[in-house]
C-alpha cells in the first residue's frame, strides 16, 4: 500500500500521549472498503493460515482482546491496518517501503511457489506482509518492546514477500520496524522529543550498533546485521581517513574517525564501527522517490519547522531531497489537529496544491499528495498516560479521501463497535461511514472551491465534538474508578499515573461497567458524526449539482 506515517513521540505531542498516524492508501486502481471492529479472544485463530502467501502459523492460545480497521472485501486476507489491543499497545501495519537491488539480492523476498503439476513439485509458502502482521503480533504483546521481538522472531522464521514498515507503540515508546530484504529487519526508538516522517521510503537515516547488540535503549536489529552488511558489502559509508582531501567532513550523527574503524566501505566497514546510516546501505533514491515519496516528508516537516527555509533557492532541503532526516524536534508542541492536517495535506500554500492557484498546471501536478483520492481510512492512535488503564487509549478514525473528511475519536476497549462504522457493505450506500465519505470526496473534488467551506465547517464541528466526547466521558470513568490526573507529571520519564502488571492491567481494562461507558460513547459519537455527515452530503450534492455542466436558467439571460 502506498501511505504516509507521522510518529509523534511523548514530549513532542501536545498533552504527553504517543501518537501514531498512518494513512492507509489502496494501490492505484481500486478501493478497499473498511470496517472498524473490536476482535475477541475467542474469535482469534489458534492456527493461521495467509490468504495471499499460504503460510500456516500456531498460534499462542492466550490473545486479547484488540481493535482493527480491516478490509471488508476478504479476497486479500485480514489486513487489520491499525488498531490497539487490550494491553494499550497500539500498532500500524504497514508502511510499503523499498529496498535496494543489492538487499534483494543477498536475502530475497520470500514469495509463494505456487505448486508445478508438470515438475512434480509441490507449493512452497510465501513469508509474512501486511495481511498477518498485526493479527500475529497485537493481541500477544504487553509492551511495544514486545511487540518487536515477536515481529522478530516471525520475520526471521518465516520471512516477508514485500518490504514494509511497521509501528509499534506504548504509553512511553514508539518504535519503528524495517524490514530488510526477505529475513533482516532493524528498529528505531523515535526520540520522546520528536516527530518522525516516513513516505513511502527505508526512512531511518542513523543506526547505532553499539545500542542495538547492548541496552538497546534506541536500536534493535536482526542478531547477524553487522556480518550482513559486511558479507554483501552494504555499509556506504566513507571514513574521514579515505576521504581527506576532498572536502567530506563527518557529521555529528554519523562520527568520527575513530568512530568509523579507520577504514573505508570495504570488507569489515560495518564490523568497525558504531553508527551507519541504513537509508544509504539499505534504501532507494530515485526519480520515483523524489516526485512520490520525499515531497511528502518536506511538506510535513515545512509544517512542524516552519522557521526553517523550505521555500527558497537557497533552501537546505527541498521537495527533492533524499536527506531529509528521518526525525526531527518540532517548534511547537504536536496536536491531533495537527497529524490530521498533515495526513489530509495536499501540499496547500505552495505551487503543489492540485487544488491551488499558484504555480502553472504542470508543478499543481508534480508531486504526489499526501490526502489522496485512493486513501481507505487513517488511523490515529492515542495513547495517554495521565488517564487510568480503562479508558487511555483511543482510536481517531477517518474513511476515504483525507481532504474531505473528518478524524474523530473511538475508544477502542469495547466489546463492539458502532454499526456506522463496523457494517461496512460492498455496494455503495450513504447509510455506512465509509461510503459517505467515498460519495462526499467525489462530489467535493469536481467543485472543490464552491464546497470548502462547508467541510471546513464540517471537520471542525466533528472535530469538536469528538474532543468534548473524550472529555466527557474522561469525567464519568473518573466517577467510576477515581481521578488520578493530579498525579499526572509530562515531564517525567514514566508519567504514567497508573502503571500496572500486564495481569493487573487485563483485568483493569475488563472493568464492564467502564466498557458500557466507553461503548455508550462511541456509539453517541457514531450518531452525532451520522448526523452532520448527512448534513455535508446533502450540502455538497446540491453545490456539486447546481456546477453541472448542462446547468441552464432562464434567468441567466
Amino acid at each position: 500500500m502506498s501511505c504516509t506515517t507521522i510518529l509523534v513521540g511523548k514530549k513532542a505531542s501536545y498533552d504527553g500521549s504517543t501518537i501514531i498516524a498512518r494513512d492507509d492508501d489502496s494501490g492505484s486502481g481500486r478501493y478497499d472498503p473498511k470496517k472498524f471492529i473490536a476482535v475477541a479472544p475467542q474469535n482469534q485463530p489458534r492456527h493461521y493460515r495467509s490468504v495471499l502467501s499460504h503460510v500456516e502459523i500456531d498460534l499462542p492460545d492466550n490473545p486479547c482482546r484488540y481493535s482493527i480497521v480491516p478490509n471488508v472485501l476478504p479476497n486479500r486476507g485480514i489486513l487489520a491496518e491499525a488498531g490497539v489491543s487490550e494491553h494499550n499497545v497500539a500498532m500500524s501495519a504497514t508502511e510499503t517501503i523499498a529496498v535496494n537491488e543489492r538487499v534483494l539480492a543477498a536475502d530475497p523476498l520470500v514469495e509463494l511457489q505456487p505448486a508445478n503439476e508438470a515438475a512434480n513439485t509441490p507449493e512452497v509458502p510465501g513469508g509474512i506482509g501486511e495481511e498477518d502482521i498485526i493479527t500475529l503480533v497485537l493481541p500477544y504483546v504487553t509492551t511495544a518492546r514486545e511487540g518487536v521481538a515477536r515481529l522478530a522472531e516471525l520475520l526471521e522464521t518465516y520471512g516477508t514477500y514485500e518490504s514494509n514498515g511497521i509501528i509499534i507503540s506504548d504509553v512511553n515508546e514508539i518504535w519503528y520496524v524495517e524490514t530488510i530484504g526477505g529475513h533482516h529487519w532493524i528498529a528505531r526508538r523515535v526520540p520522546d522529543d520528536c516527530y518522525a516522517t516516513i513516505p513511502n521510503q527505508l526512512g531511518i537515516d542513523d543506526f547505532d550498533f553499539d545500542d542495538a547488540f547492548s541496552v538497546q535503549r534506541e536500536f534493535m536489529c536482526s542478531a547477524d546485521l553487522r556480518e550482513f552488511m559486511d558479507t554483501h558489502h552494504l555499509d556506504r559509508t566513507m571514513s574521514a581517513a579515505a576521504s581527506s582531501g576532498f572536502g567530506f567532513q563527518p557529521t555529528s550523527v554519523f562520527g568520527d574517525a575513530s568512530m568509523n574503524g579507520g577504514s573505508n566501505s570495504s570488507s569489515g566497514a560495518a564490523l568497525g564501527r558504531s553508527h551507519f546510516n541504513p537509508r544509504k546501505a539499505f534504501g532507494t533514491a530515485t526519480t520515483k522517490d523524489r516526485i512520490y515519496n520525499t515531497p511528502r516528508a518536506w511538506y510535513m516537516q515545512r509544517h512542524l519547522n516552519p522557521s526553517e527555509d523550505w521555500d527558497s533557492p537557497a533552501a537546505r532541503y527541498t521537495p527533492a531531497s533524499d536527506d531529509i532526516p528521518w526525525c526531527r524536534v518540532p517548534e511547537n508542541a504536536v496536536t491531533l489537529e495537527d497529524v490530521d492536517f498533515l495526513m489530509s495535506a495536499h501540499f496547500e500554500g505552495t505551487p503543489y496544491d492540485p487544488y491551488g492557484t499558484l504555480g502553472t498546471p504542470e508543478s499543481r501536478h508534480r508531486y504526489r499528495p499526501i490526502g489522496i483520492n485512493r486513501q481507505s481510512q487513517l488511523a490515529v492512535m492515542q495513547i495517554r498516560p495521565y488517564r487510568p488503564q480503562v479508558s487511555r487509549a483511543i482510536q481517531w478514525i477517518a474513511y476515504g479521501s483525507n481532504p474531505f473528511n473528518t478524524l474523530v475519536p473511538f475508544f477502542p476497549n469495547v466489546n463492539s463497535t458502532p454499526k456506522y462504522l463496523e457494517d461496512t457493505t460492498t455496494r455503495v450506500t450513504s447509510e455506512n461511514f465509509y461510503w459517505e465519505n467515498r460519495i462526499i470526496a467525489a462530489l467535493c473534488d469536481s467543485s472543490f472551491a464552491d464546497t470548502a467551506n462547508a467541510v471546513e465547517r464540517y471537520q471542525e464541528k466533528t472535530g469538536a465534538m469528538g474532543h468534548r466526547m473524550v472529555a466527557s466521558t474522561d469525567e464519568q470513568i473518573e466517577r467510576l474508578v477515581g481521578d488520578v490526573t493530579d498525579e499526572f507529571d509530562a515531564e517525567d520519564e514514566i508519567g504514567d499515573v497508573q502503571p500496572m502488571e500486564p495481569d493487573e492491567i487485563i483485568e483493569a481494562v475488563r472493568n464492564g461497567e467502564a466498557r458500557e461507558i466507553l461503548a455508550a460513547a462511541n456509539e453517541n459519537m457514531a450518531a452525532q458524526l451520522k448526523e452532520e455527515t448527512d448534513k455535508l452530503l446533502d450540502s455538497v450534492l446540491y453545490t456539486a449539482s447546481m456546477n453541472m455542466k448542462n446547468g441552464f436558467h432562464m434567468s441567466d439571460f
